[in-house]
């Protein structure tokens, strides 16, 4: 049985983030969030979510004092759920592609609704609506931070957060498999074509090194993407 690997610093310091995904800590999610913190780079008092207790508990972990919530980051707040009004929703779907956990159903040109039990408060659905008919709703009145977020729905909101992360990647590799696809298709046509006069063998020509241009860009992105992937034995 292969040996467990120690949790790094950064590890251990996004185990005690709320996993909302919600970027208000200035990062694009908690991992990178808690990655900046282990490297000393952001102070751990940027996560709203968190509020006083998050502080508190990175605080320990860190052996830092317990400072207050960074008023650039936001405010600790009762939790909200985004509530979309049916009535305007013109189903453009820019609420779901927002959304960190897929807590938005619907599909385009079609009414969009909030999963409630799946919302994890972070609003960022809210900017990107061009027709302002989200709302983001209090639900634990009274109950901020930690009291008003539990362990268990951190940890459902991380698997979610992961699980779309991997369907977008796997979404992208497939439609980039697909325009490769294309594209070789087309330079075949390209090749099987017989010019006749130098006008149309330049443009043969032409089209030849715009295909395989667009060819080339695709495998040095893919080959940049592979490098920037984490190998096995670091996750």
């Amino acid at each position: 049985m292969p040996e467990q690997k120690q949790p790094t610093l950064a590890d251990r310091i996004e185990d005690l983030l709320p996993q909302t995904q919600c970027t208000k800590c200035a990062y694009a999610g908690c991992r990178p969030y808690a990655e900046v913190i282990a490297a000393g780079q952001a102070g751990y008092n940027q996560c709203p979510p968190g509020g006083a207790e998050g502080i508190a508990r990175l605080a320990r972990l860190l052996g830092k004092p317990v400072i207050p919530l960074n008023p650039v980051n936001g405010v600790e707040r009762e939790r909200p759920v985004a509530v979309i009004d049916e009535d305007a929703c013109i189903g453009c779907t820019l609420c779901i592609q927002a959304c960190p956990v897929d807590a938005i159903v619907g599909a385009a040109k079609q009414i969009h609704t909030v999963l409630p039990q799946l919302c994890t408060g972070c609003d960022l659905c809210v900017a990107p609506c061009p027709v302002d008919c989200i709302a983001m709703i209090p639900i634990t009145p009274g109950q901020t931070g930690w009291a008003a977020w539990s362990q268990q729905q951190a940890d459902d909101a991380r698997q979610r957060y992961a699980f779309r992360t991997r369907r977008l990647q796997r979404e992208k590799e497939e439609n980039d498999a697909r325009l490769a696809a294309k594209a070789v298709t087309k330079l075949k046509a390209v090749e099987a074509e017989i010019p006749v006069t130098p006008a149309e063998l330049a443009e043969k020509e032409r089209k030849r090194a715009i295909i395989q241009a667009a060819m080339e860009r695709a495998r040095l992105k893919k080959e940049q993407a592979k490098d920037q992937a984490p190998r096995k034995d670091e996750d």
